[in-house]
């Protein structure tokens, strides 16, 4: 059996350091933020598995379309011997490319979470006995090294997460990602498309609510890690569509004048009656904006996919 190897590049203790950073630049700023990345504690991303099989959010469904029709182009196109994959959580799409690259050696998942690395890999390793998983606890946003492994290799990006991060966010990550490859490796990358207002926004607002569970779930986690106050039913769900920027923002509106305490950081926070705390950004694209922002990367776009309906892509594009 393959070596099923696990690399912290990650400090034990960076998690709690960056929640810590985070919410007191956040919650002291105006208008106040909290990233989308401390949704994601383990109710939080059972709630996204939810999210994920409601009719009104399509993403997943259409990428995973995508996926099926055409992971044995991608794998023609690429003979990628190793698949690097980006924010991996449970590599379940990810099942559709190891099974088209017939030439794959190596695997290996980057994500924040030990727990669901090490799941996941064990699974991969009991399915494929002669793959190599070498997983990396790393946060890859900021910065990232890759062990020795044999080329080509193919970074995988899905789920249309690159959309939470700003513009001038995406092009330091696309240009940290084209830093990481040789010529004639390859970046998959998942986009949500610009549509009708009328399907975007029911999507991030569903009428179960469990979105706005999801997005509550945030100040659940400030108040277990930090010892903060909040109280989730004080705010309401919010999600709205800027057609200026293109991107959803999902936010969380005050319903009260109140005061939230945060111990951990000896802060105390006022929110007025209607004031909104932004939690997410979820940038939607056209064909010729991705194509631009990559090769400003120094990525030349080869493929681009979308679903039957037109509403997700998968862009293919390699190091020059």
């Amino acid at each position: 059996m393959s070596p099923f190897l696990v690399t912290r590049t990650l400090p034990e203790d960076a998690t709690e350091a960056a929640l810590r950073a985070d919410v007191l630049h956040g919650l002291t700023r105006t208008p106040k933020t909290l990233p989308p990345k401390w949704f994601y504690d383990a109710h939080g991303s059972e709630l996204f598995d939810q999210i994920t099989e409601l009719d009104e959010y399509y993403p997943t469904r259409a990428e995973r379309e995508i996926l099926v029709a055409r992971a044995g182009e991608i794998a023609a196109v690429t003979g990628a011997r190793t698949l690097v994959e980006l924010g991996s959580g449970s590599s379940e799409k990810t099942r559709y490319l190891l099974d088209a690259l017939s030439e794959l050696e190596t695997y290996v998942p980057v994500d924040v979470s030990e727990s669901a690395l090490r799941l996941a890999g064990e699974a991969l390793i009991a399915e494929r006995p002669r793959l190599g998983v070498h997983a990396l606890i790393a946060d890859f946003t900021g910065g990232l090294a890759l062990p020795g492994t044999p080329g080509p290799r193919l970074v995988a990006f899905l789920g249309g997460t690159i959309g939470n991060l700003l513009p001038a966010e995406r092009a330091t990550f696309l240009s940290s990602v084209r830093s990481l490859l040789s010529p004639g490796d390859a970046l998959l990358l998942g986009t949500d498309l610009v549509k009708a207002e009328s399907v975007l926004v029911p999507a991030y607002d569903d009428a179960a609510g469990v979105t706005a569970a999801f997005n509550k779930n945030v100040l659940t986690v400030v108040n277990r890690e930090l010892g903060a106050d909040f109280e989730p039913d004080a705010f309401e769900h919010v999600a709205l569509w800027d057609s200026d920027n293109e991107w959803i923002e999902m936010r969380l509106r005050s319903l009260a004048e109140q005061t939230v305490k945060i111990p951990a950081l000896d802060l105390a926070v006022d929110f007025a009656v209607g004031e909104e705390l932004r939690t997410e950004v979820s940038a939607k694209f056209r064909k010729e904006g991705v194509g631009e922002e990559l090769s400003a990367a120094g990525l030349e776009p080869v493929r681009w996919w979308t679903d039957r309906a037109g509403r997700f892509a998968l862009s293919l594009s390699v190091a020059h």
